[in-house]
């Protein structure tokens, strides 16, 4: 996937989840943040972040905040971007599938893609990751209820006769594993154990970043 029209800022604070203050060639800037978990270790004062301008020329914050370098690391940050991602990557996961459809109704729940190959089906629901410590990376950054939530429903559609995935996205390099976060939401640990003895497939894949892009690269190993 691609971003429009960016530019370099550094970050300054964060006074809510939805903004951000960022310098932006040398003016203090009210930015949409396009995540609205933590980031506490992302978003740190003097941070040099990437942002891109809205397609909505009078919209009250004419900046989004779209990726950060954490040294020399630019990882992306989008919460809208993983599933965009994985549009692009799923053909060469999938490379047999002859239907792939986004925002499947199932039941009374929406998973993010479902898809046909000749004599199954299956449903994928994607994590973006963006938290990482030395080469590990982590989901969630904070609790989630709505997650635990779907790896619930996946085992659900397993019991009747699908195919079930969750993909997590990690949006950058130099990730060795993907482990989940069971020191700040133990629940979301103990679903995905539950979910892969039901024969949920859990799958990561890193992502190449630049600036202005991001690329689903190579899968990443997963510890339970």
């Amino acid at each position: 996937m691609r971003y429009r029209a960016i530019t370099r800022g550094i970050f300054r604070s964060r006074p809510n989840r939805f903004i951000a203050l960022v310098d932006v060639d040398g003016r203090e800037t009210v930015c949409h943040v396009k995540n609205t978990g933590r980031c506490r270790e992302l978003l740190v004062p003097g941070a040099t972040v990437i942002l891109e301008k809205a397609a909505n020329p009078n919209r009250k914050t004419a900046w989004d905040l779209i990726s950060v370098y954490k040294g020399e690391t630019l990882i992306n940050m989008d919460s809208q971007s993983p599933n965009r991602i994985a549009g692009e990557y799923l053909p060469h996961l999938f490379p047999d599938a002859v239907r792939i459809r986004p925002e499947m109704p199932y039941g009374a729940s929406r998973f993010d893609f479902y898809i046909e190959v000749p004599g199954r089906r299956i449903f994928l629901e994607v994590k973006g990751v963006t938290l990482e410590n030395g080469g590990v990376a982590m989901f969630p950054d904070a609790p989630t209820q709505r997650g635990v939530k779907h790896l619930d429903e996946l085992v659900r559609a397993t019991e009747e006769g699908y195919e079930a995935c969750v993909l997590f996205v990690v949006q950058m390099k130099g990730i060795r594993v993907l482990r989940p976060n069971d020191v700040t939401h133990p629940a979301f640990g103990q679903a995905l154990r539950r979910a892969k003895s039901a024969g949920v497939k859990i799958l990561a894949v890193d992502c190449i970043v630049t600036e202005d892009t991001v690329t689903a690269d190579t899968p990443v190993a997963v510890e339970l």
